[in-house]
């Protein structure tokens, strides 16, 4: 299950952002997950609902997310199809010389948060 590395990893990098930015509260984060990148969604929030307790500026935040469609461009004749539906093999030639463009990767697209109030 490598939901529970990707949500440790991130929760590593949100708590790097909001030391580096002052941030004292994350009250949501929203990724988009690409169709295509093995990530389990339901296991995903799972793993954050556990894991964001045990980072202070996580503790309260929601995980928003947003699914990314997998496209394929093909090589041969340099169009772009979808890739759950169609595959490897180009729908409009046939040609196996295809390759993902997107929709396998897990990206942060939005953080909303607080920032620390400044002593003067």
């Amino acid at each position: 299950m490598h939901e529970m590395g990707i949500v440790l990893h991130l929760a590593k990098t949100l708590d790097d952002l909001a030391e580096e930015q002052h941030i004292s509260k994350i009250g949501s984060v929203t990724l988009r997950v690409g169709e295509v990148s093995g990530i389990m969604t339901d296991l995903f929030v799972d793993a954050w609902n556990y894991f964001k307790v045990k980072h202070p500026v996580l503790a309260e935040s929601e995980l928003k997310l947003e699914s990314e469609p997998a496209v394929t461009i093909c090589d041969a004749c340099g169009k772009t199809y979808e890739t759950i539906r169609y595959g490897k093999i180009c729908p409009f030639c046939g040609s196996e010389e295809t390759w993902l463009l997107q929709g396998n990767g897990c990206v942060i697209s939005e953080i909303e948060a607080e920032c620390e109030e400044e002593s003067e």
